[in-house]
């Protein structure tokens, strides 16, 4: 839904500030169509509603199933623009060891041509349409989705479904991506927040398939086959691991029917009824050092087990995060800030920058801290991050969970400010929990953290659990893995 300029005025009624928002963008393939910056300019009287009023006004979400199982969702905003797409579940911890990266490898060779439609073509149809085609890949899902006017629509999701089911997957283009898929590889490589929170992933899920990455190894990435590939396709692109999603200037009933016209010849069936069930993930406490003195700064990441994305622990635990809240050297505010570790961090000089995390999936997750600090700071860093779990688990207070949801909210009212993460939201709720939360299910549930809750949660989650734990660069200081553990209870008398 995009966010009305009313509704987050409501948020921030008190303040007299101007909001810039621009929607992620993700490897494109053309943008003939720029998403421009929504401005909210905001001041104190605007608002005509209340908070609360604004959410249950907000566009409902529609969901329709067809034969074959494939889901249509849509929330219609009236907006002269659309963003439209294809979510499936598919991604790295559907494949084994053999064809890691076999999904990676399939959104870039999307864009390669189709049967109806060779790269030329593909090209100049979504250029003629002033449109930005996209995808991406995760763990447990995969997305291709286009922005464009309203008026496409049904252009946009004819060629959708021309990338989906009618991917050319030439010989010739197949050795083309590889050099591209290895050239992104060495980037990846280069961003040291990636990876270190793959890392952490290899070693707190070890033995299973969370622990794959998504983009896979440089080895596979050389050998991955054109079988491979059509077998990768023929075991996950199926209707009922799908879903149509759309936001913006769309009618749902005229998206149902282009549904019906481009996808209901989808196959709903596997051979020999090899249904892909995902296996479960074992957390594993430990730690995996990657030491490097010529990097300038330490990345680190300690993490627990946490709560799967249909939990009911996940929104106390959110309200727990937002509790630690976010640092960046750049930040202002100093003793001011709000976050107490974030407060330390900024007169103590304990780090350059730190965030609190909590990656969900399907049946488990990861709850962590992540920071960027100086060789010499990473042993008191790692206490206080530390320090302030345990606070989470025995001290937190009304104020601190007050302020930390209404944080919350706001985060969450302000991330769906504009069509395409919007249709994101949606394509992912229908496949994580079958249908789209609404803000103000999501608001109700905020409200009914206390802080009781956020110490019990927390309890269960972090109090003297093995903690998993990651780390990249100039590392000598940080702490033994048994000290570390330690460090996760407190001896009280």
């Amino acid at each position: 839904m995009d966010v009305p300029n009313n509704l987050t005025a409501v948020l921030l009624r008190h303040y007299a500030v101007e909001v810039v928002q621009l929607e992620p963008r993700k490897r494109p393939i053309v943008a003939g169509l720029q998403e421009m910056p929504i401005l909210l300019s905001l001041r104190r009287g605007q608002a005509t509603v209340t908070y609360a009023q604004s959410l249950l006004g907000a566009p409902e979400t529609r969901l329709t199933a067809l034969d074959n199982g494939l889901r249509i969702a849509s929330e219609e905003t009236g907006h002269n623009t659309c963003t439209v797409g294809l979510w499936i579940s598919s991604g790295s911890r559907y494949e084994t060891e053999k064809n890691n990266g076999s999904a990676f490898f399939l959104e870039h060779m999307a864009f390669k041509g189709t049967k109806k439609f060779p790269q030329a073509a593909l090209e100049q149809q979504v250029e003629s349409m002033g449109a930005h085609l996209s995808a991406y890949t995760s763990r447990e899902h995969t997305a291709y989705y286009m922005k464009t006017l309203a008026k496409d629509l049904p252009k946009a999701v004819e060629l959708l479904s021309e990338v989906v089911q009618s991917c050319a997957l030439s010989e010739a283009d197949i050795e083309q991506q590889r050099s591209v898929v290895l050239k992104e590889l060495e980037e990846v490589e280069g961003s040291l927040q990636d990876v270190c929170l793959d890392l952490l992933h290899a070693t707190a899920f070890q033995g299973t398939p969370l622990s794959h990455s998504v983009l896979g190894p440089s080895q596979n990435a050389r050998t991955l086959s054109r079988q491979d590939l059509v077998e990768f396709i023929n075991s996950h692109y199926k209707a009922p691991r799908m879903v149509l999603a759309a936001a913006g200037g769309v009618t749902h009933e005229e998206l149902v029917g282009l549904a019906k016209q481009h996808f209901s010849g989808v196959s709903f069936e596997y051979e020999n009824d090899a249904v892909p069930v995902l296996s479960p993930c074992r957390f594993t406490g430990s730690e995996i050092r990657m030491r490097d003195d010529d990097i300038p700064l330490a990345h680190v990441a300690i993490a627990v087990e946490g709560a799967s994305a249909t939990s009911p622990d996940i929104v106390p635990l959110l309200v727990a995060n937002s509790i630690i809240g976010s640092y960046d050297i750049t930040f202002g505010g100093g003793k001011h800030l709000s976050s107490r570790l974030a407060r330390l961090a900024s007169e103590e000089k304990l780090c350059h920058s730190f965030q609190a995390f909590h990656s969900s999936y399907s049946d488990t997750g990861l709850l962590g801290i992540y920071f960027v600090t100086d060789k010499h700071s990473i042993e008191d860093m790692m206490h206080w991050s530390q320090n302030a779990w345990m606070n989470l688990c025995t001290t937190v207070t009304e104020s601190d969970v007050a302020r930390a949801k209404n944080a919350l909210k706001t985060s969450l009212v302000g991330q769906l400010n504009g069509t395409t993460p919007i249709c994101d939201d949606i394509g992912r709720h229908i496949l994580n929990y079958g249908r789209r939360i609404p803000l103000a299910e999501w608001d109700a549930r905020i409200d009914e953290v206390t802080p009781r809750m956020v110490r019990d949660v927390c309890t269960r989650y972090i109090y003297d659990k093995c903690p998993a734990v990651a780390a990249v660069g100039p590392i000598e200081q940080l702490p033994d893995y048994n000290r570390m553990r330690s460090a996760m209870y407190w001896l009280r008398f």
